[in-house]
């Protein structure tokens, strides 16, 4: 069987030919250019020694000239420009090669001729004007000299000429050796893609076959050692997958069948909607309470209902908002008959906050407001009829009380004041009945107008300053920021603010603190009271603001306060809350919108 290469050595072995290719293309075109220069350096060197010594020859033979046609030739100096002939003869003739030495022999010969003519007359003088042969050598030499300086310059031309063409043959050397190198460097570059390409490719389409859940792929199998590691690798990842994919489906399956079956098991109606606000499941008691024939899965409630601000609020829940107040019932027309549906939406998230759907809660409480709205008439109607009457015993029994001149600490004096008290106690307990009745029946109507809610702050704690004093408590006020003017019903503020007061005077321990503050927090008004005191059972917390609920050790009145506090605070479009935790004391907070 063909081992497979590694990926790395094969392109290891590739780069590595290229790479010596060009470098042997670089050292030979180097080597050449160096030659070339060297050998056109020795030439133009002996070309132009032998063109200065025949220019000294041309000097000399001037000079020479010049003394033998004097009056009076100096023989002596004719001696020794002879000599200095000679001499540069024997230079020229000893520096340079066999083709150098030719060119100074016909110099050579001319010049001996041309001595002597010379030396066969004794007149010098007489020779220049008689005769032709002192011409004819001494024309001989100098020729000779001139053709060898025409042999220096053309032997110059030549070398410069011999130079180009060297140059132009080493640049076409070059340029096919770079072209070698190019076309091996695109061969060895397409065969490496070609071959590390089309398995990358292969495995792509694997992965994109997987990411649909199609795990029957064809895996390549590729030559290269690492290619063919990670297809086997890559493989084992699909099979895992597969395994993996199909335990899930199955434990997916599995649990979507409890849930089901739990959710079409409880009693309350459910709706399940998905993250772009549609319904995606709903259970049978959601079906039947909201009276749907048709499939609602993939429509909006606000579409299936008729209800658009259903789809406002369910966009504010997706979003992580809460809903400014409790929703009002929902009223269905089934059968003939009006069904009234209490419902609330929750968001559903992710651990990272990320919403991922909701899900609407539905109880029928037709039957509950109508005992609640029978039981607000029975009270309304019971506490218009008691409150005239209490009222006119309450002030009947005052005036029998100072007419009757009761002695001072008798018993029949702590008698009347505990008789007084208790008819003061049942007439405010009336009233707030009588109010709640008017609240929780729509009957109560707010006058609002512009509050300065820093005054607001200050003449609450202003009227139980003392009350704070006397049981030893610090009462601060603190107001947040700079607080606009607010659209209030003033006198209703003030009396949910006291009612708190109150009940943060009766539950908190003498040398502790109750701290009244007004903050701004977005597009709302928080306003607070915290006190030290015992605290609120997680427990109970959740009942406080029921009617006639009373929680805690120290009990006073009929448990209407915190039930008269919430209608008053859902009457102007607020909600109020707590914060307590057992020994810690508690924080009662309404926010209301700006």
């Amino acid at each position: 069987m063909k081992l497979a290469m590694a990926l790395r050595t094969r392109l290891f072995l590739s780069f590595s030919a290229l790479i010596t290719v060009a470098l042997l293309g670089l050292v030979l075109g180097v080597v050449s250019v160096m030659q070339m220069n060297l050998n056109q350096e020795n030439a133009v060197r002996k070309s132009l020694i032998t063109f200065e010594l025949s220019q000294e020859m041309r000097r000399n033979l001037g000079d020479q000239l010049v003394n033998l046609i004097s009056e009076s030739p100096n023989l002596a100096y004719l001696a020794a420009s002879d000599a200095e002939f000679e001499q540069l003869l024997s230079r020229g003739l000893g520096s340079g090669n066999a083709q150098t030495r030719a060119h100074f022999e016909p110099v050579q010969e001319a010049y001996e001729q041309f001595q002597q003519t010379i030396s066969q007359h004794a007149g010098i003088r007489w020779v220049l004007l008689d005769g032709n042969a002192f011409s004819q050598t001494f024309n001989a030499a100098r020729m000779r000299v001139i053709d060898l300086q025409n042999q220096a310059i053309s032997g110059i031309r030549k070398e410069e000429a011999l130079g180009r063409e060297r140059g132009k043959l080493i640049a076409g050397l070059l340029g096919v050796l770079a072209v070698a190198v190019l076309a091996i460097g695109v061969l060895t570059a397409h065969s490496v893609a070609r071959r590390f390409g089309a398995p990358i490719e292969a495995l792509a389409k694997a992965a994109d076959n997987i990411g649909q859940g199609n795990f029957d792929v064809v895996l390549p199998v590729s030559p290269w050692a690492e290619m063919a590691l990670l297809s086997r690798r890559f493989g084992l990842m699909a099979e895992a997958l597969r395994h993996h994919t199909a335990n899930n489906v199955d434990e997916l399956l599995a649990s979507q069948t409890r849930l089901q079956a739990v959710l079409d098991s409880i009693d309350y109606g459910l709706v399940i909607i998905d993250p772009q606000g549609r319904v995606e499941h709903a259970n049978p008691v959601a079906i039947r309470q909201l009276f749907w024939l048709a499939e609602p899965r993939g429509r909006t409630l606000g579409e299936l209902l008729s209800r658009p601000y259903l789809d406002d609020a369910t966009t504010r829940v997706l979003r992580g908002e809460l809903l400014e107040q409790a929703p009002q019932d929902l009223q269905i027309e089934t059968a003939g008959e009006t069904r009234q549906l209490a419902w609330a939406l929750t968001p559903i998230s992710h651990n990272d906050g990320r919403s991922v759907g909701a899900v609407m809660v539905l109880r029928d409480v037709t039957e509950q407001r109508t005992f609640e709205r029978v039981r607000s008439e029975f009270v309304l109607r019971a506490s218009h009829e008691l409150r005239t009457p209490v009222t006119g015993m309450q002030m009947a029994f005052s005036l029998l009380q100072e007419r009757l001149h009761l002695a001072d600490g008798s018993r029949e004096l702590d008698l009347a004041e505990t008789v007084n008290e208790e008819m003061a106690r049942l007439v405010q307990l009336i009233s707030d009945l009588l109010n709640f009745s008017r609240y929780q029946n729509g009957l109560q109507t707010l006058e609002l107008a512009p509050v300065d809610i820093a005054d607001l702050v200050e003449q609450t704690r202003l009227r139980h300053a003392e009350a704070a004093a006397a049981g030893g408590l610090a009462l601060t006020a603190e107001v947040m920021g700079q607080m606009p003017f607010i659209q209030l019903d003033r006198a209703q503020i003030e009396r949910v603010l006291d009612n708190l007061m109150a009940n943060a005077l009766r539950h908190s321990q003498a040398g502790g603190t109750i701290t009244l503050q007004a903050r701004r927090h977005g597009k709302r008004l928080i306003l607070s009271v915290q006190d030290s005191g015992e605290g609120i059972d997680f427990s109970q917390q959740g009942r406080i603001f029921e009617p006639f609920v009373q929680i805690g050790r120290k009990k006073g009145g009929a448990g209407l306060g915190l039930a008269l506090c919430k209608e008053i605070v859902q009457l102007h479009g607020g909600r109020i809350s707590l914060y307590s935790r057992p020994g810690e004391g508690s924080q009662f907070y309404m926010a209301l919108p700006l």
